[in-house]
């Protein structure tokens, strides 16, 4: 596998194992960042592709769990999430079809904001239903990526 030639380790940090949130936020993390150094001048074609391709089979991956039975999300979230998957399908096709930088966007856009939220950390109101995600407890992903 080619990683962009930036001086890069295949990957800076690794979450420690234990907590699937966080492993699932840092995956669309990296992924992001390294769609994001794809769009850089100076990157090739080759390296904005293989982002892309790593991007895709991470949601792929997601999109196969989702799709089980023993999914533990709430149907109209997992229903969500999975047209979510499938705009991700559409636009890799597109973007390796027609590699332009630009289209990166929407798909570090998506990580990024499905990042911050995993990253938050629910109060016990929020577990519940009943409040909003502790804003402190957020990292954001802009200082990661």
């Amino acid at each position: 596998m080619a990683y962009p030639n930036y001086g890069q380790t295949p990957y800076n940090s690794v979450p420690q194992p234990g907590n699937p949130r966080q492993t699932e936020a840092w995956a669309l993390t990296e992924a992001a960042r390294r769609m994001s150094l794809a769009q850089k001048e100076g990157a090739s074609s080759d390296d904005l592709l293989v982002a892309v391709r790593l991007n895709w089979r991470l949601w792929t991956i997601f999109q196969a769990e989702l799709s089980g039975e023993e999914s533990a999300l709430p149907d109209q979230m997992r229903l969500d999430m999975l047209s979510l998957c499938n705009f991700i399908d559409r636009r890799s096709v597109d973007i390796i079809a027609e590699p332009l930088p630009a289209k990166l966007d929407v798909l570090i856009n998506i990580n990024r904001q499905i990042a911050a939220g995993l990253f938050s950390t629910p109060t016990e109101g929020a577990a519940a239903g009943e409040g909003e995600a502790n804003p402190a407890a957020i990292t954001g992903t802009n200082d990661v990526v």
